[in-house]
């Protein structure tokens, strides 16, 4: 070990006698400083404008106008410049016969620079610790474990460039060629991951391989054993190259042998790689005060009450607008939005089912000149480069599941092992897919009964089937609305009490503005319902008192004469922004 220090401190004199190891500081000190000071002027302006300041340290480090993000964007360029003559000195030099000569190894002269780098790299991001001690003095309440945990992948990824920049060093004479070799390898490693996600095993392979974006998840706060491990298998993988490749100019091996090693070497890295993405051996730490990348605890609780196993089945249209959602190219970055989940069920499984059939999608405009959907399918297919072998006919989708209720659309069906289901939709706004909200409450249907509400019929009141303006159905029965009651966790039926009592499995019985009072069978099977203790919600218009008052008189509430309205110089003054108060929820 002392040997191996030995080397490290002589590269560390070696590069901070080079002007390019002080030019680089420099100038990511100034760039931390201007970065830093423009993201906190902001804040400190909106401060001084009246603004109220939110999630201050994440404003200022993460997202798209953080200082974080915009290191990453950079950092590939600092790396070349400081390890592109660690090992190509020596040989330019003549001094590596030196080396070869003393008492040393090939793992002690590797390990030695590659040890002055990590310092080099900690005083490189210096700046960042000063202003990330500086945001924790003068932020209140400052979260400093994203912070710190921000700093943390950006070390790793300045290593892991340091790593690949010794070992380009270690294979060439030339400083330049070697800078140019770790810029196309970094290259080369961001680009992987693009390459042949069509096909499931390299999809995993070469995703697993790429750089680009592995110090996301730790600029948003999170540690996972996956990334962490990438960062140390690919630093263990070039520097046992270098250490073949150092070993291989001292000794004469025959071709054949040397390029087994490697292979050997490299596989073993991918190896170990791949199992560390089966989410059954992910680790997480999520190092932000808020947990903000973890399952809400009500979220958490429903996943620890589904038992056995649970299915999610994507099914995609190959003629409906969200086709691009689960082509095969996308399937990584569509496990992505479940990986909370699958934290906390790593037997959770994933499966496709591509198909195509009408979706009256815009589409249908575009493909002008087909006049069969099989046409059509087969048109699609060409312009996307897929085997029309792969997505099923419109017969045999329908013998699997009938989606013609759904539009077709794009849908994921939630199975447990027990036969329940719930599904998924995408929904007609700007964010399209499910959040955290809508798949928990899907979920939660497997583990209590979802609440039913019935809307009572006749009289003229409002209906929750047509989408007039009065009517309500987007609020209740919308598919592709998300705020709707259907995809909120509630069961929506409709009820005439002239018919029937209200069914014991009601919960919520809605009186939507009725033009024409009950008969005395509704009346009392109403009251019947009331008198047990159900749930009443009622909505009347100004003009509708007299209809609606005798139902809400024995419960003391009336309605009254007149109309309320709020003047205000923009807004109509029906337009009223209500509030509860303490008084109404104590009278609760």
């Amino acid at each position: 070990m002392k040997t191996t220090y030995r080397i490290a401190i002589a590269e560390l004199r070696s590069l901070f006698c080079s002007p390019v190891a002080w030019l680089i500081l420099v100038i990511f000190a100034v760039q931390v400083g201007v970065a830093f000071g423009n993201a906190f002027d902001r804040q400190v302006q909106g401060q001084a404008l009246g603004y109220t300041l939110w999630d201050v340290t994440a404003s200022i480090f993460t997202g798209w106008m953080g200082i974080f993000p915009g290191f990453l964007r950079n950092l590939y360029l600092y790396i070349p410049l400081l390890t592109m003559g660690l090992m190509s000195r020596e040989y330019s030099s003549g001094s590596i016969k030196l080396l070869f000569s003393s008492p040393v190894t090939d793992s002690q002269i590797i390990f030695g620079k590659y040890l002055s780098v990590l310092i080099y790299n900690l005083v490189l991001i210096l700046p960042l610790l000063v202003v990330g001690v500086f945001c924790g003095i003068t932020i209140t309440n400052a979260d400093l474990g994203l912070l710190f945990t921000g700093i943390l992948g950006i070390y790793l990824l300045i290593c892991a460039y340091g790593a690949i920049g010794l070992f380009m060093s270690s294979i060439t004479s030339y400083q330049v060629v070697a800078a140019m070799g770790t810029l196309a390898v970094l290259a080369a490693l961001n680009y992987v991951g693009e390459v042949g996600q069509d096909y499931a095993f390299v999809r995993d392979v070469t995703y697993w391989l790429s750089i680009s974006g592995r110090a996301d998840e730790f600029i948003n706060g999170l540690i996972c054993s996956e990334d962490l491990l990438y960062f140390l298998l690919i630093i263990a993988l070039f520097l046992t190259l270098s250490v073949l490749k150092l070993r291989a100019g001292r000794r004469k091996e025959s071709r054949g042998k040397t390029w087994g090693t490697y292979g050997a070497v490299v596989l073993s890295a991918l190896l170990v790689g791949y199992i560390s993405t089966l989410p059954t051996l992910k680790l997480y730490h999520d190092s932000t005060a808020t947990k903000r990348n973890t399952l809400t605890k009500t979220s958490q609780d429903i996943m620890k009450q589904i038992d056995g196993g649970l299915k999610i089945t994507s099914y995609m249209n190959l003629l409906d607008d969200n086709y691009a959602i689960a082509l095969p190219s996308q399937l990584k970055s569509d496990y992505e939005r479940f990986e909370k989940y699958i934290r906390f069920k790593p037997d959770t499984k994933m499966e496709y089912v591509y198909y195509y059939d009408e979706a009256n999608s815009q589409l249908d405009f575009r493909l002008e000149g087909c006049n069969t959907l099989e046409e059509k399918a087969q048109k699609m297919a060409n312009i996307l480069n897929l085997n029309i072998n792969m997505f099923l006919t419109p017969e045999q989708i329908r013998e699997k599941i009938d989606l013609r209720n759904e539009g077709n659309h794009f849908i994921r069906v939630v199975e447990r092992d027990n036969g329940q289901k719930s599904i998924l939709r995408l929904f007609n706004d700007n964010e399209k897919h499910p959040s955290e909200t809508e798949i928990s409450t899907a979920l939660k249907r497997f583990v209590v009964q979802s609440p039913k509400v019935a809307f009572l019929t006749g009289h003229e009141t409002r209906d929750i089937y047509k989408t007039g303006d009065r009517d309500y159905n987007q609020f209740a029965e919308n598919q592709y609305f998300r705020y709707s009651l259907r995809n909120q966790g509630f069961d929506v039926v409709t009820l005439s009490l002239e018919d029937q009592e209200v069914p014991e499995d009601i919960d919520i019985v809605v009186i939507a503005d009725m033009k024409t009072p009950f008969n005395e069978v509704e009346n009392d099977r109403l009251n019947k319902y009331i008198a047990r203790g159900g749930n009443l919600f009622i909505l009347g218009d100004a003009r509708r008192q007299e209809i609606m008052n005798p139902i809400t008189e024995q419960m003391g509430v009336t309605f009254m004469s007149g109309t309320l309205v709020e003047m205000k110089e923009n807004d109509s003054p029906s337009l009223i922004a209500g509030h509860i108060t303490q008084r109404s929820c104590a009278a609760f």
